[in-house]
């Protein structure tokens, strides 16, 4: 059964959150799902249905929420967004539909995935769980604040172009990846997501970018995570997880690392044996952690 609720209203946006409940299950605990889309496009209703479906069954409810979209919002104000929406869980939830606040999880997919790590370095209290598909921990590394080689090997997307595949309000629906995807492209050919979608600029202002980059927030009270990522992914580089995992292990939190070998941006959407066994490490990861 799905419910969609209104999580936050702010300049005249409604974010809106999809609440799916598991049957008979009484104070389920949560999965927040984050979705991707580079921060620049998407919505809450890309989750897959296979997964979905799989969190279901085994007795979680899954909480899908909108988040506003860049270049219109910065980063500042989307992270305000996924706190707020975390928040929400936790202290409206309850008391609409009997969910269990004290056990909430979240799981995404790229920027989805970054999300989560986000919020597992800026949620108190701390969540039970992370799990990040191919997420990321560092964004003004090269890979996000130099002009990408594979993105370079597209068609040049003028900026032009890439302006008008966006707008000036805010939105938090409807981030349709065309035509939005032409700005992405755009900011990957041109090294420029960091400015566009954080509002800062990585060579003056590197300090601002500190509190968004869970990489350099990594303690030893960070929750548990589970980080999956393709080795030949080439969107968001299979390091970022590695390094992600490395200072995990430093500093001493339980974590495990799921490497698919030969596996693209996206691999999660295949049925291979290696991602099915994948899938199903992520299923009893969970039930490890929120039980």
């Amino acid at each position: 059964m799905k419910t969609t609720y209104p999580y936050k209203v702010v300049g005249g946006c409604e974010i809106l959150a999809d609440v799916y409940l598991p049957d008979g299950k009484t104070r389920p605990p949560v999965i927040v799902w984050l979705h991707g889309g580079a921060l620049i496009a998407g919505d809450r209703g890309a989750i897959q249905k296979r997964h979905r479906e799989a969190y279901l069954a085994a007795g979680y409810a899954v909480v899908a929420p909108d988040y506003r979209l860049a270049p219109e919002t910065k980063l500042p104000e989307i992270a305000a967004d996924v706190r707020e929406v975390f928040a929400w869980v936790r202290e409206t939830l309850p008391g609409l539909v009997g969910v269990d606040p004290t056990r909430v999880a979240a799981l995404g997919h790229s920027a989805g995935g970054y999300l989560t790590l986000l919020a597992g370095a800026m949620l108190r209290p701390r969540l039970q769980a992370l799990v990040s598909f191919y997420g990321y921990g560092d964004i003004i590394a090269d890979w996000y604040r130099l002009p990408d080689p594979f993105y370079c090997q597209e068609p040049a997307v003028s900026e032009a172009e890439a302006r008008a595949a966006v707008g000036q309000s805010a939105i938090c629906t409807g981030g349709d990846w065309e035509p939005r995807g032409k700005f992405y492209l755009y900011c990957r050919q041109q090294g420029l997501w960091p400015q566009e979608v954080a509002g800062f600029d990585p060579e003056t202002q590197p300090e601002a970018f500190t509190p968004y980059c869970p990489l350099r927030n990594v303690d030893a009270d960070y929750p548990p995570t589970l980080l999956l990522h393709g080795d030949q992914d080439t969107d968001v580089p299979y390091e970022q997880s590695m390094l992600t995992a490395q200072e995990l292990a430093r500093v001493g939190v339980a974590h495990e690392f799921i490497t698919i070998a030969n596996g693209q941006h996206g691999f999660d959407e295949g049925d291979t044996p290696e991602v099915e066994a994948a899938f199903g490490r992520v299923m009893g990861f969970l039930a490890e952690r929120l039980g």
